[in-house]
């Protein structure tokens, strides 16, 4: 796939920023379904920060067997991502400090609003590619992370959140949100197989980060 046919293309669902929901699980986008789960990375600041670094950097990812590839910032439209009221409904736009593109040693740019990429999932024999935009950004002092939504091509059709806290009790943890359905009639055809995927992949990003795997 060229970069061409997607850098500009807006995502394929229509709630976008509604992995900050506080009642997703109850009431996700209609049509979709929620998903959340929780790890414990351990506990103080420097978890947090070793934590923060590798997953803004792609680390879950990769960290999961995924390949991240075509990694660049959006040119066209770039999303913020909506702070929710209590009873769900939105309130504001996500608001975001600016900073100088920061790099991974290996040159990958740092997660950003707006970025596109391509991941590279292998499933059994085959490798899917899954292009993406992220389209918001968390960056507060006790609470990283992003979310990306899927573009023309992803298997599936919504939009994946990954946040790490460093809660008050000094606690850190890595917290993963979604809401998905197929994105066309032969994936869902395969829906039981694709849930199957997203159990093996959410138990793969939830470890990517634990300290014995964290670089």
């Amino acid at each position: 796939m060229r970069r061409s046919t997607f850098t500009d293309q807006p995502v394929t669902y229509g709630a976008v920023g509604g992995t900050q929901a506080a009642d997703l699980l109850y009431y996700p986008p209609t049509g979709y379904r929620p998903l959340e789960r929780a790890v414990r990375l351990g506990s103080g600041e420097e978890r947090f920060q070793i934590a923060t670094e590798s997953l803004m950097s792609w680390g879950v990812q990769r960290g999961s067997g995924i390949r991240v590839t075509d990694v660049r910032e959006g040119t066209g439209v770039q999303y913020a991502g909506v702070i929710f009221n209590e009873d769900g409904s939105p309130a504001k736009l996500q608001e975001h400090r600016t900073s100088e593109t920061v790099f991974a040693d290996d040159g990958t740019p740092y997660i950003l609003d707006g970025m596109t990429a391509v991941l590279k999932i292998p499933v059994w024999p085959l490798t899917f590619s899954a292009p993406l935009r992220v389209v918001y950004v968390i960056d507060d002092k006790d609470r990283v992370g992003f979310a990306y939504g899927t573009l023309h091509g992803y298997p599936v059709s919504g939009e994946e959140a990954f946040i790490v806290e460093h809660r008050a009790d000094d606690s850190v943890w890595l917290t993963f949100r979604a809401f998905s359905r197929p994105s066309a009639w032969y994936y869902r055809l395969a829906a039981p197989i694709l849930r199957f995927q997203q159990w093996r992949f959410t138990r793969r990003y939830l470890r990517a980060l634990l300290p014995a795997r964290a670089a």
